[in-house]
């Protein structure tokens, strides 16, 4: 995927709720088949190219699926989110300075699939997984190219590491010590009122994401060779 994909997730949202500008354009003034028109106009005109390996029809139920993803709260936010925070602290990039898209796009995915076991991430309706991996590694990308940023949301990727860092010997993670680690912040952080979580989550499957996510850091410096983040 590319930056216009990410682009095209606001369009599609405008385009899925503005049901009058899209039947006057000829389109059924459904949300889901407006969104299908637009991308097709939008393909038509040059306005977005479609995916390498994506069929015109494969093209278009995407653009539904960004759609649905882009609605649902707090889904969108969290995906958001997340993918900032990839962008700034597990960088496309080996240790050396040379280039490792693989292993950032490993990264995400891999949050993605652990956001989704450990209920901190819900699927909206007509989505699916490979969907969300889609819309957040835009999202990652255009992020990346943005030097606007002045903060650094990676910072909790980075503290969850350090449990990783701390517990490592010869190259070997003591992963009981690490996630026990893991397991005291995310409490110290609950008791103090600085981690606020939906109704939906307990700290229990927070926690449990949270140390899925030290797993996907590890694993990220390993392949890139970096001692830290």
């Amino acid at each position: 995927m590319n930056f216009s994909k990410c682009l095209l997730a606001g369009v599609c949202l405008a385009a899925g709720l503005a049901g009058r500008a899209a039947h006057a354009q000829g389109c059924t003034s459904g949300q889901d088949a407006a969104v299908e028109c637009f991308v097709g106009n939008a393909v038509r005109t040059n306005l977005v190219t479609v995916q390498n390996g994506m069929t015109m029809s494969q093209f278009k139920q995407y653009g539904v699926s960004v759609s649905k993803i882009v609605q649902a709260q707090p889904t969108s936010i969290e995906i958001v989110g997340l993918a900032s925070a990839v962008a700034d602290a597990l960088p496309p990039t080996n240790a050396d300075g040379s280039a490792n898209t693989a292993a950032q796009s490993t990264a995400m995915n891999a949050i993605i699939d652990a956001g989704i076991a450990d209920n901190f991430l819900t699927l909206p309706a007509e989505t699916n997984s490979q969907d969300l991996k889609w819309f957040s590694l835009d999202l990652v990308r255009a992020i990346s190219a943005n030097n606007s940023i002045l903060l650094a949301p990676g910072t909790m990727l980075r503290v969850i590491d350090s449990y990783v860092v701390s517990s490592t010997t010869n190259g070997v993670v003591n992963w009981t010590q690490a996630n026990s680690g893991v397991a005291t912040m995310m409490n110290n952080l609950a008791s103090a009122g600085f981690l606020k979580l939906p109704p939906t989550i307990t700290l229990a499957e927070a926690t449990q994401f949270a140390q899925s996510l030290a797993q996907v850091t590890s694993a990220y410096r390993v392949a890139t060779g970096r001692p830290s983040l």
